[in-house]
């Protein structure tokens, strides 16, 4: 695990974009391919500087295929959409693919949209555009970029939730979030972690507890689930010092 703490968010900006753009190459040129999973929240502000100079015009944005860890089941304009934040604040600036931007299937109920999720990604899995992981036979995305939240969840999995036990399911949904609205799809821990790079990225205030939890000295009995992500090869965590404030 590395630990990254910046100066201030303008600088995380630009060590998380510099970090994208460096795995998004040696992907494309290991594989011919980089599928990036993103989330929502603040983190997509955070990618600002991948649309600008010199990355917006290295990066092969052809090659990327862009998915989500987790989306609340609204229609793609309702401004609660993950969709609609990142392509608001990321993907309509880039040149990727539209026909390589997976995002859920917003006409169906929440347990419809997961299947149907699970179901897009098994076939990408079969057509090698993402990898499939060696040793636990889940889906292997190339880089997941996660948020958490002030209580250390990340993606739609909450501190004492059933769903963070979910061993079988690449997709699962979820009727009663703690945070609003409540009826969501999100990966699974196994997809989590067979990822093969994690990001965290968190900066400001409001997480600041839970940063120290998950990577401070003091061990505590329940794990939040933040400190459950554990990637196949780097877990990268990106802070600014207000969120590292307490370590």
């Amino acid at each position: 695990m590395k630990v990254e703490i910046l100066d201030t968010e303008e600088d995380l900006a630009a060590a998380l974009a510099k970090y994208i753009a460096d795995l998004s190459a040696k992907f494309i040129k290991e594989r011919g391919a980089f599928t990036v999973v993103i989330s929502g929240g603040y983190l997509i502000d955070c990618l600002r500087k991948l649309v600008e100079p010199p990355y917006v015009d290295s990066v092969d944005w052809s090659k990327w295929h862009v998915f989500w860890v987790d989306e609340r089941v609204v229609p793609k304009d309702h401004q609660d959409s993950n969709y609609k934040l990142a392509y608001d604040g990321f993907l309509s600036k880039v040149p990727i693919l539209p026909g390589n931007v997976y995002a859920i299937n917003d006409a169906l109920p929440a347990e419809g949209a997961a299947d149907d999720y699970e179901t897009c990604i098994k076939q990408l899995v079969k057509k090698n555009v993402v990898s499939s992981s060696i040793s636990t036979g889940f889906p292997k995305f190339d880089l997941m970029l996660l948020g958490m939240g002030p209580d250390g969840h990340v993606a739609s999995l909450f501190p004492g939730h059933p769903l963070i036990n979910e061993k079988e399911r690449w997709v699962t949904y979820i009727m009663d979030s703690p945070k609003p609205p409540p009826h969501r799809i999100t990966f699974t821990f196994p997809v989590i972690n067979s990822s093969a790079f994690i990001a965290m990225v968190v900066a400001g205030p409001g997480e600041v507890n839970a940063v120290h939890t998950a990577l401070g000295s003091t061990s505590s009995v329940d794990k939040l689930p933040v400190q459950m992500v554990q990637p196949e090869e780097e877990l990268a965590w990106f802070l600014d010092k207000e969120a590292a404030s307490k370590l």
